[in-house]
């Protein structure tokens, strides 16, 4: 068989066996097929798609085209949490503590932020001396001692799909459900886990912008995830706006640590508690959704989520007093008020919008090797729902010398509509499947 000859049959709709996907694969990271036959072969799986049989045979070979993770040595079960990614999520940093606050143990391998994306490892490595590079025996003790530990994919994990997902950045092939189950699930399943808590967001800050795709995205993860061996559920959340009201590394870890204490945004709260819920029921911690939700409530209202927060950060090389102390976070030298236009109602706040601006402003990259300022992103004063007068304050740039402030200010007051009635309320948490 040749390359061309795969592609052609995918290109037209045909169904490839396993030695054909292989042969794809494994040519791949080898260096027999070169980058413009993988990216012909990419741009036919987005066009054509790819059966449930397929998938799970992508997945597979890219798996196993890598180490796993040992984690036999850790008492207890283990539950990763996975988001697909949106503008000021940073969930993780809440879920993660408060299941391990409930006895759940938490290896979390996470990503950097990409384009409009913020990433968990980016916001981490805003708290000074933080690291996430760790080894895997560093991981097993971190989860051992403390009950989660939140670190990078190392080279020697599921090295295929690193290779497929540069060339996916730049041959617009990001959302093809497919390939996401692929690269999402072989690095879950290299992680040695016991179950997987799948976050999928929905809207204009998502991959997937509206119901039905994140729905099949979902259930193929899901599908995927039971046929090799590894149960999983998903909840659909919303991401028409940005969650909570901070986006920025720096500034996402301050909420999340207030979120801890037992304040902070009630939808990124909402969220996180019902994630965390789901972590401790597959845990087997709790016996059904409600008493896990209950249980999740009760570790972060007395401080024991927090607790961990703290011995995680410190366990990582990170300075614990940031539970304490958001000063020692780094902070941007310019604060710019963007000031409503007209009175109203904020009816909409365009999650798009918002975190393309947060990365003109460098807290993102549109590349893997730019940097990141940890301190710059977006404060928003009055989210969704709130009353406002003309002149009054819809968010506050936070920006350093070189960051285009005032064209972040214009496009942040762009973002935000206003109109005369209050909208309704509504849950982030859309559907739970599993």
């Amino acid at each position: 068989m040749t390359a061309y000859e795969i592609i052609a049959k995918k290109r037209d709709g045909g169904e490839l066996d396993s030695a054909e996907i292989a042969f794809m694969v494994n040519g791949f990271l080898a260096g027999d097929v070169a980058d413009y036959q993988m990216s012909a072969f990419l741009m036919a799986v987005l066009f054509s798609g790819m059966s449930e049989a397929e998938t799970e045979i992508l997945t597979r070979l890219m798996l196993e085209s890598g180490a796993t993770l040992d984690l036999s040595a850790v008492e207890g079960v283990k539950v990763d949490k996975h988001s697909t990614g949106g503008v000021g999520d940073k969930l993780s940093l809440i879920v993660a503590p408060v299941a391990a606050a409930a006895g759940v143990r938490v290896p979390m391998i996470s990503g950097r932020g990409l384009g409009h994306t913020g990433g968990t490892l980016d916001k981490l490595e805003s708290i000074p001396g933080m690291r996430t590079d760790w080894g895997p025996e560093d991981v097993v003790r971190i989860v051992s001692d403390v009950g989660m530990a939140i670190v990078g994919q190392s080279p020697e994990v599921a090295p295929a799909d690193r290779k497929m997902y540069a060339l996916r950045d730049v041959t617009a092939t990001i959302e093809c459900v497919p390939l996401i189950v692929g690269s999402i699930l072989s690095k879950k399943l290299a992680a040695g886990l016991d179950a997987l808590v799948l976050d999928v967001k929905v809207g204009r800050g998502a991959f997937m912008k509206d119901h039905e795709s994140a729905r099949a995205l979902a259930q193929r993860l899901i599908a995927t995830a039971k046929s090799l061996g590894l149960p999983a559920v998903a909840l659909l959340t919303d991401m028409e706006s940005p969650l909570g009201l901070t986006v920025g590394n720096a500034l996402e870890v301050a909420e999340s640590v207030e979120v801890l204490k037992g304040s902070g945004p009630p939808d990124v709260r909402e969220t996180s508690l019902a994630l965390a819920a789901r972590m401790i029921q597959l845990a087997g911690e709790s016996a059904d959704t409600e008493a896990a939700l209950a249980v999740a409530e009760r570790v972060l209202d007395d401080g024991s989520a927090l607790e961990v927060f703290g011995r995680f950060v410190a366990a990582q090389g990170g300075d614990p007093r940031v539970v304490s102390d958001p000063g020692v976070l780094p902070a941007a030298t310019l604060r710019e008020t963007v000031a409503a236009a007209s009175s109203g109602y904020v009816t909409a706040i365009d999650a798009l919008e918002i975190g393309l601006t947060s990365l003109a402003l460098g807290a993102g990259r549109t590349t893997v090797e730019d940097p990141v300022d940890p301190a710059v992103g977006i404060e928003i004063a009055s989210p969704v729902g709130s009353e406002v007068s003309r002149g009054e304050p819809l968010a506050i740039v936070h920006a350093n010398e070189g960051g285009d402030v005032d064209a972040a200010v214009v496009r942040t007051r762009a973002a935000f509509e206003i109109g005369g009635e209050r909208p309704a309320a509504r849950s982030r948490v859309l559907e739970a499947l599993d």
